[in-house]
């Protein structure tokens, strides 16, 4: 009977072994190719039989304690072979420890209810490590894969409870008897550890909910800014479409012309005459540059400024490809260039005169597009370095322009000098 059960522990020890080991292992993707797979099983083998070895030469309390030396630490040198880290094969040993833990607990209450205990438990932990582990490598594992490629920072909030678990694990139960000495202390140690964790998890929680909310305001909001810009930039390619087609009709044009002055109807010419020129003038689209879609930009805006009295000054050469997407572009100038006319606006309704200047280039050697606009203004409150307004609805360009800037990797100031509002970015 004693061999009986001295032969079902260490086969419970080596089964345990095999499945905190391959959920390590699948945890960190270690057997994803054959030949790590190999290595991996003929590392197993090796280690079941040194805890087969410890456990016939060894006394069974003195095997416990260093279990950590002939298995995890074992296990953690293969696992660092075959990914090439530390730090997440070291997590996902410290995981799999604690899932184990579901299945020594479930062998404990059978123990609790069934006669023979110490039997029963192994029976137990034998009959439910199979189902526990497909359970765990079906659900499980691929959760938690995801978290290996993220940042550091996150892996160590992932592996702070199971770190927590292993130490208090091994201080209180393996190494000293405080957990079943039944200090209060102890008891109550893993209840507080939850609720520590669960409070975090609630605070992590409600930040990231906000920057979630934040983002997708911030992402509605360009959605709607390209939507508009979109529109816009399809109105004037249509304008600058039917000014074509007037240079197309020039000689239905002049055919009519020429039959109203052979008839002496020189009026009637004049008038056909005046509304064609307010009609072309009406949708000319001014060329500043070869982009096409800057220029049917600031063609929008310059006619806006001059309807509202105010100048815009223009300088600069673009190519006819930049490495800019035209609605990421369109969504930048546009704010920038609403933002100018919404400060001079006040200004001029007084009769000042105001200018708004825009500088562009694209140096060939950098690859960079450079982008200045200055604007006349008033105070200018800023946090940060950033402009910002207690208006309801403003501030949401300025954010969308640093959206879009930091996506391409550039960046961008703002300023103010002598009455003057100055933006500059490159992307």
């Amino acid at each position: 009977m004693n061999e009986a059960a001295t032969l079902i522990s260490l086969l419970n020890s080596a089964t345990v072994s095999v499945f905190g080991g391959l959920l390590s292992a699948c945890f960190c993707g270690a057997l994803d190719t054959r030949r790590n797979r190999g290595i991996f099983w003929l590392s197993m083998m090796l280690m079941i039989l040194a805890q087969g070895v410890a456990c016939l030469c060894l006394d069974m309390e003195f095997w416990a304690r260093v279990y950590p030396f002939i298995v995890h630490l074992p296990l953690l040198l293969t696992l660092r072979a075959l990914t090439g880290r530390w730090l997440w094969p070291a997590f996902s040993i410290v995981s799999a420890y604690l899932f184990c833990e579901m299945r020594r607990w479930l062998a404990l209450l059978a123990a609790a209810v069934l006669p023979g205990e110490e039997m029963t438990r192994n029976l137990v932990e034998l009959a439910v490590t199979a189902p526990l582990l497909l359970i765990f490598l079906r659900y499980v594992t691929p959760a938690v894969r995801q978290l290996m490629e993220y940042p550091v920072k996150n892996q160590c909030q992932f592996g702070l409870i199971p770190v927590m678990y292993y130490g208090f694990d091994y201080v209180t139960r393996v190494y000293t008897d405080l957990l079943y000495g039944g200090s209060p202390v102890v008891m109550e140690f893993m209840p507080m550890v939850c609720c520590g964790a669960y409070m975090v998890f609630l605070l992590y929680n409600s930040a990231e909910e906000r920057k979630r909310s934040h983002l997708r305001q911030i992402q509605d909001n360009l959605t709607l800014q390209m939507n508009q810009a979109t529109q816009e930039i399809a109105q004037l390619r249509e304008s600058q479409a039917a000014t074509v087609r007037h240079r197309h009709d020039l000689r239905h044009h002049l055919q009519y012309l020429l039959s109203c002055i052979e008839n002496g109807q020189t009026e009637r010419a004049k008038d056909y005459i005046s509304g064609i020129c307010a009609e072309i003038e009406a949708r000319q689209v001014r060329r500043y540059c070869e982009n096409e879609a800057l220029n049917l930009i600031l063609s929008a805006f310059a006619e806006r400024a001059e309807s509202a009295g105010i100048e815009m000054d223009l300088r600069g050469a673009l190519p006819a490809v930049v490495p800019v997407e035209d609605n990421d572009l369109c969504v930048i100038l546009s704010n920038a260039l609403e933002n100018a006319l919404h400060a001079c606006l006040p200004l001029a309704e007084k009769g000042t005169a105001c200018t708004i200047s825009v500088e562009f280039w694209f140096p060939e050697h950098s690859g960079r597009l450079f982008v200045q606009i200055t604007n006349p203004c008033r105070e200018v409150r800023f946090e940060k370095g950033i402009p910002v307004s207690d208006q309801p609805g403003h501030g949401i360009g300025v954010q969308s322009i640093r959206t879009i800037v930091e996506r391409y990797g550039g960046g961008c100031t703002f300023l103010t000098e002598n009455g003057q509002f100055i933006l500059r970015l490159f992307l």
